[in-house]
């Protein structure tokens, strides 16, 4: 992320936005109630029932080893100023190797107002009993969402029957709150987006087209954006059906190292209208202001254009 985007800048620019705030104080459009939409809103999860915040803090860059290497210490700052600024998503996983690490950046803070998701990866012989052990790490008596991670197989569903009925049952009994699905090709989105099962989808999506869901499993993708008409797709029959949908991959895999090819994949995946929310891997303060300061431009950006379509 831009490291010259500091915290300063970051409120002096979102200061601007005030012009497009005096539209909706004019009782325009669709936002006149509250002014425009921003990063840190707590939004609706599809038909969950649930909330978390638009943006969420992702802990799994280069499979965990960014925010690992952070140590305890930095990484329980990061948390701590991303819940200062309103961010209330943590997104996790068995495979970063990072549990533990989340359960001490979180001690003190209200449980209640953290989304906390994870993902169980393969098909472990007890299921339950390694949710256990993921509710113990994260020091929680339940985990908001449970996604099957990294599907790639059409019949995800199946071959991971275990876990499917697993946290399903885990639901039943409010150990966890929510389940879903992380999926790394089309074949498994498409299966994702026509299961009733499936509360939650984690989808890969920028307009790059880099690291997306692709015909068949390449861990490597380059940027291909023949593939994004396809996912859109899915996210909008998603979307149809009340799922709740929650956008990856928006920097790229850490490929976008330009702001201006970060500028255009989070306005991408808000102006879309197919996504809840977002989940971004951060290493820095940084590059948390960077993301609410683009995040809340773009959705001002969504709100002017709303109104004069209104007016038009």
């Amino acid at each position: 992320m831009d490291r010259r985007i500091t915290r300063r800048h970051f409120l002096k620019s979102t200061a601007a936005l005030a012009g497009t705030a005096f539209l909706s104080s004019c009782g325009m459009g669709p936002f006149a109630a509250k002014g425009p939409p921003t990063a840190v809103d707590q939004v609706a999860l599809g038909r969950t029932g649930l909330k978390l915040s638009r943006l969420g803090m992702g802990t799994g860059s280069k499979g965990g080893s960014i925010q690992r290497a952070l140590g305890q210490d930095g990484f329980t700052r990061l948390v701590r100023y991303a819940y200062d600024q309103g961010i209330r998503y943590i997104d996790t996983a068995q495979n970063y190797k990072i549990h533990t690490m989340v359960r001490e950046a979180i001690k003190g803070l209200p449980r209640e107002k953290l989304f906390i998701q994870s993902k169980m990866p393969g098909v472990p012989e007890k299921p339950l009993e390694m949710l256990d052990r993921y509710r113990k790490d994260l020091g929680v008596d339940y985990i908001d969402s449970l996604l099957v991670h990294v599907a790639v197989k059409a019949d995800w569903d199946e071959s991971r029957k275990r876990v499917v009925d697993a946290l399903q049952e885990a639901k039943e009994k409010e150990i966890i709150l929510s389940h879903g699905v992380s999926c790394h090709t089309l074949p498994a989105l498409k299966k994702a987006s026509s299961l009733d099962w499936v509360d939650v989808n984690l989808v890969r999506i920028n307009p790059q087209g880099a690291h997306m869901d692709t015909p068949a499993l390449i861990w490597n993708a380059k940027s291909d954006v023949s593939h994004i008409p396809a996912v859109q797709k899915q996210m909008e029959i998603m979307r149809q059906k009340g799922h709740g949908v929650i956008g990856m991959k928006i920097i790229g895999n850490g490929d976008f190292t330009t702001p201006q090819e970060r500028e255009r994949s989070i306005r991408f995946a808000m102006q879309g209208g197919l996504v809840d929310a977002v989940v971004i891997g951060f290493k820095s303060t940084a590059e948390i202001d960077e993301a609410i300061f683009r995040m809340n431009r773009a959705l001002a950006q969504v709100a002017q254009d709303s109104v004069l379509q209104r007016s038009a």
